[in-house]
């Protein structure tokens, strides 16, 4: 089955070609409105979203597809196994974009699913907003000679960025407080598909020679109960006009949002002219869509 659970569900040529064909459909959709015509997209959330869930919606409609969006209430897992919610779906859509508290839950959704399921955040990965981030880097400097900072908490987008940047050729350095890294696991399968990596705990270190800083919330949903115990963990890792000085001349601000002004960025470097957050935002659609003409195509 063709699933993107994981930055690594595709080849490095797959990634990358999904990444190129993103760039291009950005160029024109009047070319592609009818690929997704009499096809449609079940948005299966646990989890609220405001990106992930407008990006989508918005992207399948526009080529001609036909979303329909289930949260909460409406989701009857919490009655049903996850083996009959899958089998259920399959039956009535084409593809599924699932946001999850658990990947072991969005593991065994797949396992059971007829039909591709795409990663719209789990607790491990979230590989959409690594393929709009990569993408969003090529568009703006390329991939070749290339280093993107991560600072601050080692979570699901930390994991996904570094797979993607092993895929792509990016070096990746990330800088996180101790207790605070990012996966083993991960980091190790990142090295071992070629990625150049280097982990650090001071912010600092880790943004010399960045082109690119990248960060998120210092409290993720879910992690609310840790929100004084992180605020403290995280104070010397907020991204400011400082820390931005030390990075690569030009170096371009990051973040997949939503952004705690004051927290993890100060609200200068958010809305400064380094700032490329709200290209990351639009590239989720494009690269999504891309996406999502692959795995149709692959199915």
């Amino acid at each position: 089955m063709s699933n993107f659970l994981s930055v690594t569900d595709r080849t490095k040529q797959e990634f990358n070609a999904i990444i190129d064909n993103a760039i291009e459909l950005k160029k024109s959709y009047a070319k592609h409105r009818d690929v997704f015509k009499g096809k449609t997209l079940l948005m299966y959330f646990e989890k609220p979203s405001t990106r992930t869930r407008l990006s989508f919606e918005s992207g399948f409609a526009k080529l001609g597809g036909h979303p329909i969006f289930f949260t909460g209430g409406h989701i009857s897992s919490g009655k049903e196994d996850l083996r009959d919610t899958a089998e259920m779906y399959s039956r009535f859509t084409d593809l599924v974009v699932a946001r999850v508290y658990s990947h072991e839950a969005l593991v065994e959704l797949a396992r059971h699913s007829k039909i591709p399921i795409i990663n719209g955040l789990s607790d491990l990965e979230h590989p959409c907003q690594a393929l709009a981030d990569l993408m969003t880097v090529k568009e703006h400097r390329g991939f070749e000679n290339t280093t993107l900072a991560y600072i601050g908490d080692g979570n699901n987008v930390a994991n996904s960025l570094a797979l993607a940047c092993a895929y792509t050729g990016v070096k990746f350095k990330i800088a996180t407080p101790k207790g605070y890294e990012m996966s083993k696991d991960i980091a190790a399968k990142a090295k071992a598909l070629g990625g150049n990596i280097e982990a650090f705990n001071d912010a600092k270190q880790a943004v010399q020679g960045a082109d690119f800083v990248y960060t998120d919330v210092w409290v993720s949903m879910g992690d609310e109960k840790e929100e004084r115990q992180r605020l403290s963990a995280f104070k010397d890792y907020q991204v400011n006009g400082e820390l931005m000085k030390i990075a690569s001349l030009g170096a371009k601000f990051m973040h997949c949002l939503p952004a705690i002004k004051g927290k993890e960025v100060t609200a200068e470097v958010f809305s400064s002219p380094q700032s490329i957050v709200y290209d990351q935002a639009e590239n989720r659609m494009h690269a999504q869509n891309a996406l999502m003409m692959h795995l149709l195509e692959k199915h």
